[in-house]
């Protein structure tokens, strides 16, 4: 039975999520929130659904972009390269992005007639993103709970794994990475420098066929 709704960028957390968890997802979901690289992710977001024989759906959040600071959306600096360690990569912060983008994902699960909420914020991501960590999950889930007449739940099947044992997962489902995105620059191909693309080769070592600049 389809009983979840799955949050997915097209990235490679979010799609190994959703080749996982396949049989039980009813709903995937995108937001295009006016992000650098959301142009270039969505579409693996919506070819891998489909792929999947599960419905896809994209949600503007334009009001992101013209509202919010963050040199991640279209509105703000450069993107700064370096490790996700590197204190600079905190420019790339979206103010409570997945705080809104799962009040969203709570309501249409609601909507559908589902139950679960499927997100792929990994422990890799705790360092610099705080709406990315077990300590926001958890308490996000009680409000998802409280907040809605199903009583939903909030699952976050990566939150203690790191990106490296993501990766072996997707590998083992057979997943070519090469149809994700992760660049947080959202040029022709991954930079190969910026933060994300960084953890992306140390993910991917051994088995990465990403076209770098």
């Amino acid at each position: 039975m389809k009983k979840a709704i799955a949050v997915i960028s097209g990235g490679m957390d979010s799609i190994t999520m959703l080749h996982e968890y396949a049989e039980k997802i009813g709903l995937a979901c995108s937001f295009h929130y006016g992000s650098k690289h959301n142009d270039k992710e969505i579409p693996f977001a919506i070819f891998h659904s489909e792929s999947l024989g599960i419905k896809h759906i994209t949600i503007p959040l334009d009001f992101m972009n013209k509202h919010f600071k963050s040199d991640l959306l279209e509105s703000g600096g450069d993107i700064p390269d370096g490790h996700y360690k590197d204190t600079l990569m905190q420019k790339t912060v979206v103010p409570f992005r997945n705080g809104i983008m799962l009040s969203i994902a709570a309501g249409l699960a609601e909507s559908y007639g589902l139950n679960e909420v499927l997100i792929a914020n990994h422990f890799g991501d705790h360092s610099v993103y705080p709406d990315c960590r077990e300590s926001f999950i958890l308490p996000m889930a009680q409000a998802i709970k409280a907040g809605t007449y199903g009583e939903l739940l909030l699952m976050s099947p990566y939150v203690a794994i790191t990106k490296r044992d993501i990766a072996i997962k997707g590998q083992k489902l057979g997943l070519d990475y090469s149809q994700t995105w992760s660049c947080y620059k959202g040029q022709e191909y991954h930079c190969g420098t910026c933060g994300t693309c960084i953890e992306r080769k140390e993910a991917l070592r051994g088995f990465d066929n990403t076209e770098y600049v």
